[in-house]
């Protein structure tokens, strides 16, 4: 966050916005109930599980609500 964000949605709010942070929770759910049966720690995921790769951070604009990817509200910024 030490860019200039832009809605490109909306394309003008360059003020208002929701910062959701996303914290991963790998696990391993149970086919037939949807429990969980195994929680697995990054460090500790088992070979057939690949761990979160996604953003850190979505944007969501305070004005019309579009949920976005950073990039995007930066890239939009830089525009104007």
């Amino acid at each position: 966050m030490t860019a200039p964000y832009r809605c490109p949605n909306c394309k003008t709010n360059k003020s208002r916005f929701n910062l959701i942070q996303q914290i991963p929770q790998s696990v391993k759910l149970d086919p037939q109930t949807g429990n969980v049966v195994e929680e697995y720690s990054q460090e500790q995921l088992s070979p057939f599980h690949r761990g979160y790769q996604g953003p850190k951070y979505r944007v969501q604009c305070g004005v019309c609500g579009l949920i976005e990817d950073e990039k995007t509200y930066i890239k939009f910024g830089e525009k104007a």
